[in-house]
């Protein structure tokens, strides 16, 4: 019924979670009423070629090492894992924590057959040398509680510190959409990781 251009663009847009055909269809009309903002859009997205991952934290990068871990006012004695660069950036809006991180890019998962080998974990471990803490900031699911304790189980080979965010998140909430005042308590309250 509609050009196959404009069928093409609904069709990418489908693809983008929680994207309904309705919805991309609205989209779609959007940006071919506003050229401007289809411009920006499309040259937003050209420029998203150059992204990478840092070579030392795994967060999202235009260059080999990301701005944190370029950021020479940080405390390189710890170190944050996260799930996600999400994750990450939720942490780092609180403003209160200054220390390094680690994005893990996923959480293990028997289910969706994610297992250790399919995370970010080797650049993790090459960095924990003149480390002192790692701090565990995972949500609490049940596939985020599956991977902290594999993390401290590992961990503990390492003479450092291990703790992780207290549970002011609530469990099951995902810490990418917890307010910054809940992740700040989390952090300031954090614990030695324990077994429950």
């Amino acid at each position: 019924m509609y050009p196959k251009s404009f069928e093409q663009l609904v069709g990418a847009l489908e693809a983008l979670p929680g994207v309904g055909t309705k919805t991309a269809q609205r989209y779609a009309f959007t940006l071919l009423n506003k050229t401007e903002k289809a411009q920006e859009l499309a040259e937003a997205l050209a420029a998203i070629k150059n992204l990478r991952r840092c070579k030392k934290c795994g967060f999202l990068s235009e260059n080999d090492l990301c701005e944190i871990c370029n950021d020479s006012h940080r405390d390189i004695s710890t170190i944050m894992v996260v799930a996600s660069d999400q994750d990450l950036t939720a942490v780092e809006r609180t403003g209160q924590y200054h220390g390094l991180y680690h994005v893990l890019n996923g959480t293990l998962s028997s289910t969706k057959g994610i297992y250790p080998e399919d995370l970010n974990l080797e650049t993790l471990y090459e960095r924990l040398d003149g480390i002192k803490e790692v701090i565990i900031a995972i949500s609490p699911t049940i596939d985020g509680e599956m991977t902290a304790l594999y993390l401290d189980k590992v961990l503990k080979k390492y003479p450092l510190k291990i703790t992780r965010l207290a549970y002011g998140l609530p469990m099951g909430a995902n810490l990418d959409y917890a307010d910054d005042m809940t992740i700040t308590k989390a952090l300031i309250h954090r614990q030695k990781f324990e077994e429950q």
